[in-house]
């Protein structure tokens, strides 16, 4: 529940307004003047101030430059009387949020406060990520010491001061936005908004409104005017995760962005200026898209001015037990297990495992498997895939291999004999072919590869 002070001289108006306010579900506080605002404002945990601009001993200009002393971040809305727009616009060069003329209408308050809000939470947890990033880790939760992940350190380190956009590829899972993280609190915008977007998690008419903003009465529902990702990035950072989503009529009006640095909300026609530096990550072959048709070129070669590769895990795996333990420390103490720890021998399978979900299927694993191990050690069956503890049935010819192993053979032993048989046998009923191979392995032919390369297995038949 959202929580509200509205400070007003005339005791009626307090009432109306507190009630409004509770019925739309928000919790209020109420103030008769300046001195007791403060009161509460020293004292509670607000996300909005709603206060009258006329008031005896400390008018609302005053209360709002005292109270961004003490929380510069917090929105402050005026509400004024006709014909005091010339102390609306004072109020808002000392950081008002907005301003209201009486008389208003209900929803148009409503609708303001609610902005207001959005836009605090998004300050206020922008604050939260720098603090946590700079004093935590100095490559935003980033962890490895694999090779590959110290060239992109470095690569990060040159490319963050800079002022070029950038384009992030790797498989999904691999922390793309960690980079984007490490490449805004590296820069010189550090200290300003960094704003993400999934364009595929919208469609495109609201992904255009979510980027850009819109105009009162742009389109059904647009109650009051909205400001857009693009606005709220101003001077900071747009990290524009799984561009290759994003609809080819929305390209074209992101490369003007980038070319002019203008645009307009969707419903208006005044030009606004932004300064934003653009991040952009995306899981697919930007260049094939292009070749497809799917994405426009400008805009492929416009983003691509700094390319940056997160390898996948399987190609670092020496970074494993570093990932597992750094993931073990954040569960264990969120658990309260202290004394948690990972066997050997599931250290073994996990370090011998895939990991087609890249690092964000290692740390779904190891929270699943510090929520269900027995005791304080992590065994092998608690870091098994959830495809081998529920498809038995699909082994169990393999199982059945008792009294044919040499005595102290172990797990991962057996496990790296069976998946090799379940290779050679795929590749030799698909005659060699790959992509007939991996779909009969239900697999991609990339991570098919891989453990054809793992086990040694040629790519073509023996003569």
């Amino acid at each position: 529940m959202h929580t509200i002070l509205v400070v007003d001289d005339e005791p009626n108006y307090l009432i109306i307004l507190s009630e409004l306010l509770i019925e739309e579900g928000f919790e209020v506080f109420t103030a008769e003047n300046g001195a007791k605002a403060l009161q509460i404002v020293q004292n509670t945990d607000l996300d909005l101030i709603l206060t009258d601009m006329q008031m005896p001993h400390m008018n609302g200009i005053d209360l709002l430059k005292a109270v961004k002393g003490h929380d510069k971040d917090i929105p402050v809305i005026m509400i004024t009387a006709y014909g005091e727009v010339e102390k609306a616009v004072t109020a808002m060069q000392a950081g008002a949020f907005n301003y209201l003329t009486k008389p208003f209408k209900n929803d148009e308050l409503i609708a303001n406060i609610k902005q207001a809000i959005e836009h605090y939470f998004i300050l206020r947890d922008n604050r939260r990520l720098r603090a946590e990033v700079k004093d935590r880790y100095s490559f935003a939760d980033m962890v490895g010491k694999n090779r590959q992940m110290k060239n992109l350190y470095t690569i990060i380190e040159k490319v963050a001061p800079t002022q070029a956009s950038v384009l992030i590829t790797g498989e999904s899972g691999t922390g793309k936005e960690l980079v984007a993280r490490a490449l805004h609190f590296l820069s010189l915008r550090d200290k300003e908004p960094f704003i993400s977007v999934n364009c595929a998690a919208l469609p495109a008419n609201l992904l255009e409104s979510e980027l850009f903003g819109h105009e009162k009465g742009a389109f059904t529902g647009a109650t009051a005017l909205r400001k857009g990702r693009f606005e709220l990035a101003d001077k900071g950072t747009l990290f524009l995760d799984e561009i290759g989503e994003m609809d080819l009529a929305l390209q074209s009006k992101l490369l003007r962005i980038l070319q002019e640095k203008t645009f307009e909300r969707v419903g208006g026609t005044t030009e606004l200026h932004v300064d934003v530096r653009i991040v952009a990550a995306t899981n697919k072959d930007l260049k094939e898209e292009v070749d497809q048709g799917n994405f426009r070129e400008d805009l492929y070669y416009r983003l691509n001015v700094l390319h940056l590769n997160v390898p996948p895990l399987r190609e670092r795996n020496d970074d494993i037990p570093l990932l597992a333990n750094h993931f073990l420390n954040k569960f264990s103490s969120q658990l309260q297990k202290p004394d948690l720890e990972i066997s050997p021998a599931a250290m073994r399978i996990l370090i011998a495992s895939p990991w087609e979900g890249n690092v964000r299927e290692l740390e779904n694993t190891i929270e699943r498997a510090s929520i269900l191990c027995s005791g304080n050690s992590i065994e092998p069956e608690d870091v098994q895939p959830e495809e081998a503890l529920t498809g038995a049935s699909t082994t169990q010819p393999f199982l059945q291999m008792d009294g044919h192993l040499p005595p102290g053979t172990r797990l991962p032993e057996m496990l790296n004999m069976i998946e090799r048989e379940l290779l050679c046998n795929a590749l030799k009923e698909a005659n060699h072919i790959q992509a007939r191979a991996a779909k009969a392995l239900g697999i991609t032919k990339s991570l098919l590869q891989y453990k054809m390369k793992k086990f040694d297995l040629k790519k073509h038949p023996p003569n």
